[in-house]
C-alpha cells in the first residue's frame, strides 16, 4: 500500500501514448484475422480451396505481445518512482556579512567566559536565522581579513568560528571603517546590490570614519547594524589604559540585545549573564 501510494511518474505525458498503442493493436488485430488480406483478393468460395492443409485452428496473434511490449515501453519512459527528489525552491537573494571585532579588548573577561566567547556566540545564533541568506565573515582589528566571502554553506562559517581570538591577528589595533569597506566589496563582488553588514564589537577606535562609511553603505542599501559585547562601564575601563587609542563604546539595547543601527547614539550594554547566551535581532 505504502508503494502504490508513493508511486509516481517523472515524465506522466508519456501515459497519454497509451491508448493510441492499444487502439491500433485492437484494429490492427481486426484488420488482418484469419483470412488476412486474401479474402479481398481471392473469391471466398475458392479460398478454402487455397489453404495448405491444417488442423483448421487459427495461428497466435501477434497483437497481443505487440500490444503488450508497448505497454511496457511507455511506462518505461513515463518514468515510475517511488522517491521523490527535493525540487528546487524559490531562494531569496539576501547576504549578510559578519563583521568580527578581534582587537586585544575583546579578550577582557567582563562577562563569562569572555568578550570574543560571547562574540561568536552571537555569531552562532545569526547564523541559525541566516536559513536562506548568503553569509560572510569578516574580522578585523587594525585592518580586516576576509574569512569567508559570501556562501550558502552556513555549517562552514561556523566550523570557521571557534580559532577565532585576538591572539591571531597579526597586528593590533581596532579601526572598524576598513572593515566596513571589506563588508561593502563583500556584498558588491556576491552581485548584491543591497543586504546586511552585521557588526560585533566592544567599540572601535575610529568613529568619524566608521559613521562614514557606514553612511557610504547606506547610501547603497545597505543596513549596517551592530550587536555591543561588554558590561555596563566595562568598555571604557578596559580603553582607559590606551590613550593614544580611544575607542567609542558601542550599546546593546534592552535585553534581549538588539542589533543597534550604527548610525544612531545607542544606549549602553547591560551587563550580560554569565550563564545565557544573547540572541541578537538583526531587522529585516
Amino acid at each position: 500500500m505504502a508503494l502504490t501510494q508513493s508511486l509516481h511518474f517523472l515524465r506522466p505525458f508519456w501515459l497519454l501514448a497509451l491508448p493510441v498503442l492499444w487502439g491500433l493493436s485492437v484494429w490492427l488485430a481486426r484488420r488482418r484475422g484469419r483470412d488476412g488480406d486474401w479474402a479481398r483478393l481471392i473469391d471466398p468460395d475458392l479460398l478454402p480451396a487455397l489453404r495448405l492443409a491444417g488442423d483448421g485452428k487459427p495461428g497466435r496473434s501477434p497483437w497481443l505481445w505487440l500490444a503488450l511490449a508497448w505497454t511496457l515501453a511507455a511506462l518505461a519512459l513515463a518514468g515510475p518512482s517511488w522517491q521523490r527528489a527535493p525540487s528546487p525552491a524559490y531562494r531569496g537573494n539576501a547576504a549578510w556579512v559578519l563583521v568580527l571585532d578581534l582587537s586585544p579588548s575583546m579578550a577582557a573577561a567582563d562577562v563569562a567566559p569572555n568578550r570574543v566567547t560571547r562574540a561568536r556566540y552571537a555569531l552562532d545564533d545569526l547564523l541559525d536565522a541566516a536559513h536562506d541568506a548568503r553569509v560572510g565573515l569578516v574580522v578585523f582589528s587594525d585592518e580586516p581579513y576576509t574569512v569567508t566571502p559570501l556562501t550558502d554553506d552556513v555549517a562552514t562559517v561556523r566550523a570557521l568560528l571557534p580559532p577565532l581570538a585576538p591572539g591571531i591577528m597579526p597586528t593590533r589595533g581596532d579601526d572598524l571603517a576598513p572593515a566596513l569597506e571589506q563588508a561593502g566589496k563583500l556584498l558588491a563582488h556576491g552581485g548584491s546590490q543591497s543586504g546586511q553588514v552585521v557588526v560585533v564589537t566592544d567599540g572601535f577606535a575610529d568613529p568619524s570614519a566608521a559613521f562614514d562609511a557606514a553612511g557610504k553603505l547606506r547610501s547603497r542599501g545597505i543596513a549596517v547594524n551592530v550587536v555591543g559585547i561588554g558590561a555596563r562601564g566595562a568598555v571604557s575601563s578596559v580603553r582607559a589604559s590606551r590613550t593614544s587609542n580611544r575607542s567609542t563604546p558601542i550599546g546593546c539595547g534592552n535585553w534581549p540585545p538588539r542589533a543597534a543601527d550604527i548610525t544612531s547614539t545607542p544606549p549602553a550594554c547591560p551587563p550580560w549573564s554569565a550563564t545565557s547566551r544573547p540572541v541578537p535581532v538583526v531587522p529585516a
